[in-house]
């Protein structure tokens, strides 16, 4: 005589700990939901060399000065500064006139720091700070013009100079999670622009 399979029922203790366990883990994947958000970029870097591309486009520059004396700015090569959250620029220079009769060549040495302007979503650079400039072999005159003036001429050149420009399609998803770019920090990197939550008016 066959006898029939046996089948053996749950008691009620183990569905009572099976349905625990489900639960605790639906639970715990709902509260990670909630804590992550809608997903989407926490941030934009910048490269050295799209900054560096970006200046470039000011570069070389003429500075006449009465007539006598004229500087030339030649195109800055950047890096990155991230101990000091900042950027270093060299910069050659050539001194020429016909106070001078012919051409001297030099270089500047200086560093900023960075700030995102919101009107036009640019990043600029500002609080220069010149650390040398010096055109060998000029002569003693010349060469105390250039210790009074050339840092200014730096800042006139250098100051809110825009090394880079978001396009609107660059922000299109931050923006439309409520995001927008906020404290910049240099990196080994790169620049690398914080995305927070849109300040309300």
């Amino acid at each position: 005589m066959c006898s029939s399979p046996a089948f053996h029922t749950p008691d009620a203790a183990h569905l009572s700990r099976r349905r625990w366990l489900l639960g605790a883990g639906l639970g715990v994947a709902m509260l990670g939901a909630a804590c992550t958000g809608p997903s989407g970029p926490r941030n934009v870097t910048l490269t050295l060399e799209q900054m560096q591309e970006k200046l470039a486009q000011r570069f070389p520059r003429r500075y006449p000065m009465a007539g006598l004396i004229e500087l030339n700015l030649q195109t800055p090569r950047l890096a990155l500064l991230p101990a000091q959250n900042r950027l270093q620029l060299v910069m050659a220079l050539e001194a020429s006139g016909v106070a001078l009769r012919r051409i001297y060549t030099g270089r500047m040495d200086l560093d900023f720091a960075l700030r995102y302007e919101p009107a036009d979503q640019t990043v600029r650079a500002t609080d220069l700070r010149v650390h040398a400039a010096q055109i060998d072999g000029l002569p003693p005159q010349a060469a105390q013009w250039l210790g009074r003036f050339g840092p200014a001429l730096a800042q006139q050149a250098l100051r809110e100079v825009v090394l880079h420009q978001l396009q609107a399609k660059d922000l299109a998803l931050a923006d439309s999670l409520g995001l927008q770019p906020g404290r910049m920090t240099v990196t080994p990197r790169g620049l690398v622009i914080e995305l927070a939550p849109r300040v309300q008016p």
